[in-house]
This record gives structure tokens, sequence and C-alpha cells, in this order.
């Protein structure tokens, strides 16, 4: 009878321990399906390279293409969604010498670019993480506008107060999905 008991409760154990796996890989795909996550070396070495929260590039490429790459109608492509005409200007800026619209596909040379265009953007706005991420969505010369015309009324420029409702909603999906990379894969993007 001992017997028998110990061994139902060890079934029993051992059922529960499989439960709970399959539960917490069901959460894991749940999740991983609501905000994805791929390339994490590429992103954690991009953000230390570029002085970068990594939440932040992951979350531009949520934004721009769910970590999905495909090209978009205005002829942008890879993850982070880059004009080759501004891959070009950033090679130059860069000193790179070897670069083609091709080389776009590729995830570390797109996630580079994406990085270093988000770097040079942070660097024009003083840090300004919301400026820069209205700027790479709606360009840097309509952002530069808005914030004159903000100065110009005695007030600083609000994410609600952005012009184009696309890159308003865009800034507002970027600085939400920071906060959600950062409290859901902290480890994964080397916040630990």
């Amino acid at each position: 009878m001992r017997q028998r008991t110990l061994g139902t409760l060890t079934a029993v154990a051992a059922t529960l321990v499989c439960a709970a796996l399959v539960v917490s890989a069901l959460q894991q795909a749940a999740r991983n399906s609501k905000l994805p996550l791929t390339n994490s070396s590429i992103i954690r070495e991009q953000a230390a390279a570029k002085r970068l929260d990594p939440a932040l590039i992951a979350a531009v490429i949520y934004a721009e293409t769910r970590f999905e790459p495909r090209p978009s109608s205005a002829g942008a492509q890879g993850l982070m969604q880059i004009l080759p005409a501004t891959a070009y200007y950033l090679a130059r800026l860069s000193g790179g010498s070897a670069f083609t619209a091709r080389d776009l596909a590729s995830p570390r040379v797109n996630v580079a670019y994406g990085s270093y265009y988000l770097r040079y953007l942070l660097d024009h706005y003083g840090g300004n993480e919301m400026l820069a991420v209205a700027a790479y969505n709606g360009g840097l010369a309509n952002v530069d506008r808005w914030v004159a015309q903000a100065v110009g009324a005695g007030r600083t420029l609000t994410v609600e107060a952005i012009p184009f409702p696309e890159t308003r909603e865009y800034v507002q999906r970027v600085l939400s999905a920071q906060r959600a990379y950062r409290a859901t894969y902290p480890r994964a993007l080397g916040l630990l």
C-alpha cells in the first residue's frame, strides 16, 4: 500500500512538472508572438558599440517590421527599414566604403546601420529619445522644424503635439514597446 501511494505521488509530481513545463513553454510562445525578439546578440552588440539602450533598438525593429523584414512600399529594407539612400549617406558618414544596397538584407548590417542612425539622431537631439524616434520615422528636417516652431511658441515639442499622425503613433508605439522589451527580455537584451 505504501509503495503504491509513493508511486502514485511520484506519478502526480511528474505530471505536475510536465504540465508546468508545457504551461511555461506556451506562455513563452504567446509572449514571443505578441512581442517577438530575434537577433538579440546583434542587438546587444550594436547597443554596446553605439551606446544605445538595446530595448530601444528592439522597439524600433518591432515598430518597423515586428522582426519580419520585408521591403516597404517606399523601398526601405531589412529589420530596421533603412532606405538605400539613407544607408549610403550613413556609409559615407561612418567611413564605410564597401556598402551596397543588398547589404541591408543582412540583419547584422541592417541593425548596425539602423543603430548608427539612432545614435546620430540621439546626438542631434541631445539624447532626447522621443525626438530621435520621431526623426527616425518622420524625418530629421520635419522634426527640426516642429521643434523650432514649438520653441518659437515658448514650449517644448511633446508627443501629442507631433503634427503627423503616423509619426505621433509611431513614437508612442516605439516608446511603449521599449518599456515592454525592458520588462520582458532583460536577460536576452543584456540588461541584467
